[in-house]
């Protein structure tokens, strides 16, 4: 059977390992890190014993029935839904902005027709057709609420000023003229009870996958499979010849305290002068748990340099730039897919994460079958 090489134990390489290994295919699955799971990696703190979302918080969502019915085969999830708060100008506030948040700041006891009426009349309707994030949110919800809630919260995140992004960063946050303060609108949402490192490690408890971890898959040695399945940053796998493609990076200052620190999950800190850009109390990612201490961590975000680790592509018109030169490189390439957010260059949610896996799996599989070239993309990055 087949020899395949899945680089990256995040979780597109997991799925596509699972999904090839039930198959027949064996797989030796490489990561660099010394844990599987990638930046969704999870651990239970020694000293408090609360599970810890190492590189930041990831809370489960998502609205495809398929993807939600899957990961639960490998864990129970449990009911968990993000409702973000944030400091603004000495108050707390609910987001994403609701009819609560129009209400306290505005102090009015608006409706939602009434409200809904009111940001027509506070947006700046002569911004027709907005390009940039603060003309979009100068749109939609007014200078008030864009200078309280996105513009000192997006600088810090980003940066870069809010008219240097592009409107599309935006259209993820929407204003609800109701008093829904749950975060995301998907369907379904949860935590797993055991974490995402034993959900990533199940998918690759299987006899035909060879897990390497602290080690790195270099190029030279992708001949010796029949297949590459490559989940880690694009310019990388071609020694940066187009030059870095920008991230972002997260610094996390973690503190133990006890007792319960802020009260809530997620914290926002929407001031410019504070240096942090919110502050994550991991205990509440896991209400069905009891712990008298409690660990948070302050993040703080920062342009990704050579040693970092790369977590938000920022895909200005530079890096898109690039990155075209490195898909036309990649489909000059034979037998290796690129996948994932770093393959692909993309800024994805595991729950898509998870979906093009498993397409790109029943692809290959399908690809395999006919005597078919598997391509660089299953879908174009730039699309």
């Amino acid at each position: 059977m087949k020899n395949v090489a899945i680089v990256g134990a995040g979780f597109s390489g997991a799925v596509i390992a699972h999904e090839l290994a039930k198959a027949g295919y064996h797989l030796s699955v490489f990561d660099s890190r010394s844990h599987v799971a990638g930046n969704c990696h999870s651990a239970r703190d020694p000293e408090t014993g609360v599970m810890i979302h190492t590189y930041g918080p990831h809370i489960f969502h998502t609205s495809n029935e398929k993807v939600w019915e899957y990961v639960q085969r490998f864990d129970e999830f449990m009911p968990f839904t993000n409702r973000v708060k944030a400091i603004t100008k000495g108050k707390v506030f609910s987001l994403p902005v609701n009819l609560l948040t129009i209400n306290q700041f505005f102090g009015k006891t608006f409706n939602p027709k009434e409200a809904e009426e009111f940001m027509k009349t506070i947006g700046d309707q002569s911004i027709a057709e907005p390009q940039t994030f603060e003309e979009q949110a100068l749109r939609f919800v007014g200078k008030d609420l864009y200078e309280a809630f996105f513009k000192g919260y997006t600088s810090k995140q980003w940066g870069l000023h809010p008219s240097e992004l592009p409107a599309s960063i935006l259209k993820r946050l929407p204003v609800r003229f109701n008093y829904d303060d749950n975060y995301y609108a998907s369907t379904y949402q949860g935590m797993p009870k055991n974490g995402y490192t034993y959900i990533v490690e199940k998918m690759l408890d299987h006899p035909n996958i060879k897990l390497q971890l602290n080690t790195t898959f270099e190029r030279s040695a992708a001949g010796d499979y029949d297949h590459v399945f490559y989940s880690g940053p694009i310019d990388t796998w071609f020694g940066y010849s187009q030059g870095r493609l920008g991230y972002r990076t997260l610094d996390f200052h973690a503190e133990t305290h006890t007792g319960d620190y802020q009260g809530n999950a997620v914290l926002n800190y929407c001031d410019e002068d504070v240096p942090w850009t919110r502050i994550s109390e991991h205990k509440h990612f896991s209400p069905w748990e009891s712990h008298e201490k409690t660990v948070i961590f302050k993040e703080f975000s920062r342009y990704c340099e050579e040693n970092d680790i790369p977590y938000y592509p920022i895909r200005l018109v530079k890096d898109k730039s690039q990155l075209k030169q490195y898909i036309e490189l990649a489909q000059a390439e034979r037998n290796i897919t690129f996948v994932g957010r770093l393959g692909t260059y993309r800024y994805l949610d595991m729950h898509v994460t998870i979906a093009e896996a498993l397409d790109v799996a029943e692809r290959f599989l399908s690809a395999a079958q006919s005597n078919q070239q598997m391509p660089a993309f299953n879908i174009n990055p730039l699309g």
